[in-house]
């Protein structure tokens, strides 16, 4: 795997902060892979894992436990939606279906294990995502790192436009 020299010393600088136990910098080394490349994939564990002193197995176990790891590649513009009841009442299950229909993108195959659709030109990702801390404020959802409050449906075509 290629680890520009940027990355590398980031990586190191995060694991310092842990001299008894490198195990325990395996969350700051996987976000900071993922906020490089944009998910965590094969060769990223296998990184990690080396890097760590740790078997791939224990480093997996991480990102497929936290929801907030990707193993996937994402579309060039991220969109979380959140499902929980107070978005839910609000209408982000009609924000997500309008959000997909307006990028072009088909959910059907989603899985709990891979819960990201990407439009084919790979403009758009799209994945619910559990509370986003807006309850009041529904529906709301992340674009990448941005967060937006009262996205109706009727305002997917124009949030899309926004990152076009």
């Amino acid at each position: 795997m290629d680890i520009p020299a940027d990355l590398e010393t980031k990586i190191n600088e995060a694991i310092s902060h842990y001299p008894v136990s490198k195990r325990s910098a395996v969350l700051p080394v996987l976000h900071l892979l993922q906020h490089h490349f944009g998910f965590v994939s094969e060769e990223g564990v296998t990184y990690a894992a080396e890097k760590l002193g740790l078997e791939p197995i224990n480093v997996l176990e991480v990102v497929t436990f936290y929801p907030g790891f990707r193993q996937c590649a994402p579309g060039k513009y991220h969109i979380r939606a959140c499902r929980t009841l107070s978005c839910a009442m609000s209408g982000s299950y009609e924000l997500m279906d309008k959000l997909c229909s307006e990028a072009g993108i088909d959910r059907s195959t989603v899985t709990h294990h891979d819960p990201i659709a990407v439009s084919k030109d790979g403009k758009y990702s799209i994945e619910f995502a559990e509370c986003l801390a807006s309850c009041g404020f529904g529906p709301v959802c992340l674009v990448n790192d941005e967060f937006h409050e009262k996205v109706e449906p009727e305002k997917a075509k124009g949030l899309l436009n926004q990152y076009s």
